[in-house]
């Protein structure tokens, strides 16, 4: 296995855990909003809290995106790098 193709898996492998969390994290309070909502045991006040909490997730959500962009470019100038250095050993072979 070379270094870039590990590389490569390692970064496939953080995006993912990455987006599982974000989905993890917006997913689960709507799930429970909505069971609530269908039982009618949620007074207004409460789907309000819950509604604003929601909306700071999603704004820290979009705060966040820029810092993986540049995450995701640090990896693969990362892979490039270590493409480069590996050059000279297949040129000698």
């Amino acid at each position: 296995m070379s270094v870039t193709g590990s590389l490569e898996g390692i970064a496939a492998v953080v995006l993912l855990l990455g987006v599982g969390l974000i989905l993890a994290t917006l997913i689960w309070p709507l799930i429970r909003a909505i069971a609530r909502r269908i039982e009618g045991g949620t007074a207004s006040a409460e789907i309000q809290a819950e509604l604003e909490g929601l909306r700071e997730r999603v704004r820290q959500l979009e705060e966040m995106q820029p810092r993986m962009l540049e995450l995701e470019e640090r990896v693969d100038f990362a892979e490039r790098i270590v493409a480069k250095g590996r050059e000279p050993d297949r040129l000698e072979r």
